[in-house]
C-alpha cells in the first residue's frame, strides 16, 4: 500500500496541496481539472493529514509551469520545503508542479533530503527511494516533452496556414482593421506608423534596454489596434 510509505515523521510537518492552470482561459473553462485538483486534499485527509494541517497553494493559477518566472505559489512551495515544513507535497499530476526538467529535479532534490513525499494522481512516491525517484524523473521529462509536442504541432498548424495565405493576426500598432476579408489593414491614425518606427529606430539608437522605459520626453501617440464594435451591439 502507497500509504504505508507516510510515517509519523511524515505527519508531524504539514502537508502541502499546489493547484495550477496553465492559463486564464483553461480556469474559467476547465472547472472540472481545477476541482479535481482540490480534491486531492481528501487523499491526504485519508493518509493521515488533518484537514487543519492541509495547506492548498492556489496563486499560480491562469500562470504556465513551463519556468519558475512570476511562479509565487511554486516558490513558496519550494520554500517550505526546504524549510523542512512539509511532510508530503501533492499535485494532480507532474505537469502541474512543473513542465522544466530543471525545476522539477530541483523540487525531487529537496524533498529527498528533507524526507518530503510526493503524491500525485496515481500514488504516493518517496523521492529517497531509488525506484520512486527513477519513476518521477521519467514524469517529469514526458512532462517537458508534451509541452515541447504542443507547441510544435500549434506552431506546424501556423505555419501551414500561412502557407495558404489564410492566418489571421493581429495589424500591427497604429493599424486598423481591415474593413473586407481580402483587404490590406489601413491607418486609422495618420503618423502613428511614422512614430512607431521613430521610437523603435530612436530607441536602437540609444541602445535602450527592452524593458527601459520610453525615451525621456518622448511623447508619441501610437494607438493600439482595437476590433470595430459597432456591430456587436
Amino acid at each position: 500500500m502507497p500509504e504505508l510509505k507516510v510515517t509519523a515523521d511524515h505527519l508531524k510537518r504539514d502537508a502541502y496541496l499546489y493547484v495550477r492552470q496553465s492559463t486564464l482561459r483553461q480556469v474559467a473553462e476547465h472547472g472540472e481539472s481545477t476541482q479535481r485538483q482540490y480534491g486531492l486534499r481528501d487523499r491526504a485527509v485519508v493518509a493521515g493529514w488533518p484537514i487543519e494541517r492541509i495547506h492548498v497553494i492556489d496563486r499560480d493559477l491562469g500562470k504556465s509551469g513551463s519556468s519558475t518566472t512570476a511562479r509565487d505559489g511554486f516558490q513558496q512551495l519550494v520554500s517550505e520545503v526546504a524549510l523542512g515544513k512539509a511532510g508530503i507535497v501533492m499535485g494532480l499530476e507532474v505537469s502541474r508542479l512543473a513542465r522544466n526538467s530543471a525545476d522539477w529535479h530541483r523540487l525531487i532534490e529537496l524533498c529527498a533530503l528533507t524526507a518530503t513525499l510526493i503524491l500525485d494522481e496515481d500514488g504516493i512516491y518517496d523521492p529517497a527511494s531509488f525506484n520512486d525517484r527513477l519513476l518521477l524523473g521519467l514524469k517529469g521529462t514526458m512532462s517537458e516533452a508534451e509541452l515541447h509536442i504542443l507547441k510544435a504541432r500549434m506552431r506546424g498548424g501556423q505555419l501551414n496556414k500561412a502557407r495558404r495565405g489564410e492566418l489571421e493576426m493581429c495589424p500591427p500598432v497604429g493599424a486598423g482593421l481591415p474593413e473586407r476579408p481580402d483587404d490590406r489593414p489601413r491607418s486609422r491614425h495618420p503618423g502613428a506608423e511614422r512614430n512607431s518606427s521613430r521610437v523603435r529606430y530612436l530607441r536602437a539608437d540609444r541602445k535602450c534596454d527592452a524593458d527601459s522605459p520610453l525615451l525621456p520626453g518622448a511623447r508619441f501617440a501610437v494607438p493600439a489596434p482595437t476590433p470595430d464594435r459597432t456591430e456587436q451591439g
